[in-house]
């Protein structure tokens, strides 16, 4: 079982990433703070140490990411470089990719971004069409991806594709390292309202031709080296959202405490405190299930994080969006100036609500595989 409580070693390494966020703040560098992340060896906690990580693992990423939040300052980039890519290549990879990639992705001087939503698949991962076919001893990629994250910075994106098992014909899940630069290879930045540091992009592959070894781990691994990058992409979206909701509500917190109308603070009124209250229960609550979905993954129970990761992920999102609005609302006509730098999370909160995957569907999941009922889809 997890543990009730903290260890010292958390303790000490959600302290000192505090300070980190601290010193950057809400209007940091994003390449300045990834930067001395890496050299504090942040980046690649959850890495095997013989690659160059902490030795840790989503417990202790997810710790990072949370605490920089929390001030202010995440960066999105590690839900998917280390949480995602690092994990599938330090679980699924050749030899030659963990010592090719990891100690880059740990000490920050190469990123990978991660490719799987497409525009006619959505959330139905079964639906991808992306496909590679065999050439020789070489690859060739065909397909479209949609919503991917800096892949205008990242050095290669690892795309999801399918590739024909030889024994049934059926079509099955397999993961490419593509470089930025590969021929064939073509980007289109999308025109978002979210403000991010981190773009979007819909991407096209048309007949990219990739050695041999751009193909990650087993051939016939399937879903399994699939959803090994894909519980920790939740859990780390949760310590994401939890860390925007914590930022969020503590700058409503000070305003409350400051904020003095007809000689009374303005916390000092339930119909301003109890809210408050209320969105730190829900963050605390949403923050428990997602390190028992860390617990549970590092411990190799793949089928039971997969269930914790949903829920964490799902009561982060609510609480993330609860705690902004309330927030926002805390501070009045306030809350909307860049002074306080609360309006843009009321977008970036509902990314948490469909991002990587929908309540919806999570909702789905849990009433079939976790209460057996009938399937709805």
């Amino acid at each position: 079982m997890p543990p009730t409580t903290e260890s010292e070693e958390h303790k000490a390494l959600r302290s000192a990433v505090a300070a980190l966020g601290k010193r950057h703040g809400r209007n940091y560098d994003r390449e300045a703070l990834w930067t001395e992340a890496a050299k504090l060896g942040y980046l690649g906690v959850n890495l095997p140490e013989q690659y160059g990580g902490g030795g840790g693992g989503i417990a202790e990423l997810s710790i990072v990411l949370e605490e920089l939040g929390a001030a202010g300052c995440p960066l999105l980039m590690m839900v998917v470089s280390p949480a995602i890519c690092g994990t599938v290549i330090a679980r699924f990879g050749t030899e030659a990719q963990k010592q090719h990639w990891l100690p880059a992705l740990a000490d920050g001087t190469r990123t990978m971004a991660f490719g799987i939503t497409e525009p006619d698949a959505g959330s139905n991962s079964h639906r991808i069409t992306t496909t590679a076919r065999k050439d020789g001893t070489d690859w060739l990629l065909t397909g479209r991806k949609v919503f991917i994250s800096g892949v205008d910075t990242a050095d290669v994106t690892l795309i999801v594709g399918r590739t024909e098992d030889a024994r049934t014909g059926r079509l099955k899940p397999c993961l490419f390292i593509v470089p930025r630069d590969a021929e064939g290879f073509t980007r289109r930045q999308i025109d978002m309202e979210l403000q991010a540091v981190e773009k979007q992009f819909e991407l096209t592959l048309d007949d990219v031709r990739l050695p041999a070894d751009a193909l990650v781990g087993d051939e016939d691994a399937g879903l399994l080296q699939l959803f090994a990058g894909l519980n920790p992409e939740r859990i780390m979206t949760a310590a994401f959202a939890i860390g925007m909701g914590r930022y969020a509500l503590a700058q409503a917190i000070t305003y409350a405490r400051d904020r003095t109308v007809w000689n009374t603070p303005i916390g000092a009124h339930q119909a301003i405190a109890h809210p408050l209250a209320q969105a730190h229960i829900d963050l605390e609550l949403a923050r428990l299930m997602m390190q028992k979905a860390a617990y549970l993954y590092d411990e190799g129970d793949d089928e039971g994080a997969g269930e914790a990761a949903n829920m964490a992920k799902y009561a982060a999102g609510e609480a993330c969006v609860r705690a902004v609005d309330q927030a926002v609302h805390t501070l009045g006509g306030n809350g909307l100036t860049r002074e306080f730098g609360l309006a843009s999370l009321i977008t970036a909160a509902r990314v948490s609500r469909i991002a990587p995957v929908s309540r919806e569907m999570i909702l789905n999941y849990v009433s079939h595989q976790t209460l057996g009922l009938p399937k709805s889809y």
